[in-house]
């Protein structure tokens, strides 16, 4: 009956990797079928699409008299996240020419479509918009459509046009010519950060001469440090109040960080261009400090690059955590290897323990 491409993409480690979305609809019993090695989100896409298309647009696939088959390619790359939905959504529609991929005399055939839909057609946000938007801008894609809920991030980027989407029904009203979209500028890093800030002003700090012009030094210099003495010196006080005196990162380094933060999910916690800081307790797990896990994710480590990893208790971590950190340490990065493939991730960050 009717075929469609849309082009979408999804967040591969800290990178990204676009994905062609093919619809074809052909006659026959209902069926909904999605092809090209996907995992059981994306499997569960057609679940959500379908609600959403009912409950939004009033429009139900199971209704219809048609097969449809939606391929993902490249085939042999494992698709992974929620991404897809709104793409695969626009594309059903597009193939039973209900709507088409031009709006004012333009066409966004070769734009980019991202988010995750609710069951009642909402469009949420994803992780890792910064690797996706850097991926199209190399590759020359433009035009990005993607969840409001993204629309942070998406002001970090410049380069771009991005279209900050409430609900299906609202970029369907808008390739329809009936509805206008807010369009995201360019801000840079320039929103205050509320939620990653040092909890103690190093003024506050009385005494301690030697150690608060030690931490000054490192601050500046990038240097690791060790805080030693008996209980109750300090230390950790010296420790919290270190984050506030380090400088402020410039743009290129602030986006690397944001970059990382953006894929797990925690962009909003370093805005405003202060240096993160990570503090791991020394009961969390070898993986959730080095990384890695079944979806290969950052660990704490990582999480500091440019910025302060804080070990406190640094005897009672796990003797394979302590062993991992030589590499970071001397390279800037960390490399996780497990049987479905391997991953670096940067690792550059001033070490403080005591």
């Amino acid at each position: 009956m009717a075929f469609s491409r849309i082009q979408s993409a999804q967040l591969t480690g800290l990178g990204a990797s676009g994905v062609t979305i093919e619809i074809d609809i052909s006659r026959g019993l209902y069926l909904f079928q999605i092809v090209g090695l996907p995992d059981k989100a994306v499997e569960e896409a057609r679940e959500r699409v379908v609600s959403a298309l009912r409950n939004s647009l009033d429009i139900n696939p199971k209704a219809e008299n048609h097969k449809v088959i939606v391929s993902l390619s490249p085939a042999e790359l494992k698709k992974e996240g929620a991404y897809f939905d709104m793409a695969i959504a626009l594309g059903y529609l597009v193939a039973t020419e209900k709507i088409s991929l031009v709006h004012d005399g333009a066409t966004y055939e070769d734009a980019l479509f991202l988010g995750e839909l609710s069951l009642n057609g909402e469009v949420r946000a994803v992780r890792g918009l910064l690797s996706i938007a850097q991926w199209a801008k190399e590759h020359g894609i433009t035009t990005l459509f993607i969840p409001k809920g993204n629309a942070t991030e998406a002001s970090l980027v410049s380069g771009l046009t991005f279209y900050a989407v409430s609900t299906l029904s609202e970029i369907v009203a808008f390739l329809k010519e009936e509805e206008s979209l807010d369009i995201i500028t360019y801000t840079g890093n320039n929103t205050p950060s509320h939620q990653h800030h040092s909890v103690m002003d190093i003024s506050e700090v009385h005494g301690q001469t030697n150690a608060k012009r030690a931490l000054t030094i490192a601050a500046a210099g990038g240097h690791n440090i060790v805080l030693y003495g008996p209980p109750g010196t300090g230390k950790t006080m010296l420790a919290k109040a270190f984050q506030g005196i380090l400088p402020s990162l410039d743009e290129k380094d602030f986006l690397e960080v944001a970059t990382i933060y953006s894929s797990v999910g925690l962009i909003d916690t370093i805005l405003g261009g202060t240096a993160p800081i990570r503090s791991p307790h020394h009961s969390a797990s070898h993986v959730a400090i080095i990384g890695g896990g079944q979806t290969l994710r950052p660990g704490d480590i990582t999480l500091a690059h440019n910025g302060v990893l804080y070990m406190d208790e640094f005897p009672e971590f796990d003797r394979r955590v302590i062993e991992a950190l030589r590499e970071p340490l001397e390279e800037g990065h960390i490399t996780v290897a497990r049987a479905r493939g391997s991953i670096r991730y940067p690792a550059r960050f001033i070490y403080l323990r005591q």
